[in-house]
């Protein structure tokens, strides 16, 4: 038996032109690399614009942190400054509470004068009872600043609110 070869179709050589299938499929292909290369593009353009939006964010954050340590450097420096300034205001309570008490050491309050006893002027009323209340002549008569009665002024015409 003698053995038969098939012999294939002719084999297109690196010369030849390609065949229509073969173009169409390229193109097919270069059309999805295309494709696939605009998507990148936008994909790109999405990270750049992600990019400067987390860059402008840092420089903003940086910025609060410089004004953030700004401001606990001031409270730091009169966190400092408190023990000095508490010194100083007890200093402070200190003569006031002796200034205060100074000024009332000429102060005389008296109990159980009846009302309107004084008339119209009161340091004239005093001058007179005082030397009376002590049994002692004032050489030279006592002088008054001011004098005053404690309590709400009465009127002059009193209203009985309807009481009898």
């Amino acid at each position: 038996m003698t053995a038969q070869t098939a012999t294939p179709g002719p084999t297109p050589s690196p010369t030849d032109p390609p065949t229509l299938e073969a173009t169409e499929r390229i193109l097919q292909e270069i059309a999805s690399v295309g494709r696939c290369l605009e998507a990148m593009d936008l994909k790109i353009t999405d990270l750049t614009t992600t990019s400067s939006s987390i860059r402008a964010d840092i420089v903003g954050f940086k910025d609060t942190a410089d004004a953030l340590d700004q401001w606990l450097t001031a409270v730091e420096d009169q966190m400092a400054a408190l023990p000095d300034q508490e010194a100083e205001l007890r200093s402070l309570q200190a003569k006031f509470t002796d200034l205060e008490d100074r000024s009332r050491q000429d102060n005389i309050r008296l109990f159980g004068i009846l009302e309107r006893k004084e008339g119209s002027d009161i340091k004239t009323f005093l001058q007179s009872l005082l030397p009376d209340l002590f049994g002692i002549e004032f050489s030279p008569a006592p002088e008054f600043q001011r004098a005053n009665r404690i309590g709400p002024p009465h009127k002059a015409t009193p209203t009985n609110h309807g009481l009898p």
